[in-house]
């Protein structure tokens, strides 16, 4: 139920330029990646693991996590583990 949330809203999802310059770096992106379509097709394959944990939601795929604000749709960073 909580996944079919964030998936509802995924066109709502965007990060601040500061976020965009981080995320790259974070996940090793080429610079002319478009890190929000990035982001959002990552969490709309099938594979996602979503989960909700306090006010954040987080999306695990393919040895990276990205984690979204529940309220503002932000991508507040994305990493690898």
């Amino acid at each position: 139920m909580e996944r079919k949330e964030l998936i509802d809203n995924v066109n709502k999802i965007h990060t601040t330029e500061m976020g965009v310059e981080r995320i790259k770096k974070n996940l090793k992106l080429n610079t002319e990646c478009d890190v929000v379509d990035y982001c959002r097709n990552k969490i709309l394959d099938s594979n996602c693991h979503i989960y909700k944990q306090g006010k954040n939601w987080y999306c695990e795929i393919d040895n990276i996590k990205i984690i979204v604000n529940s309220f503002s749709y932000t991508i507040i960073t994305a990493h690898i583990f």
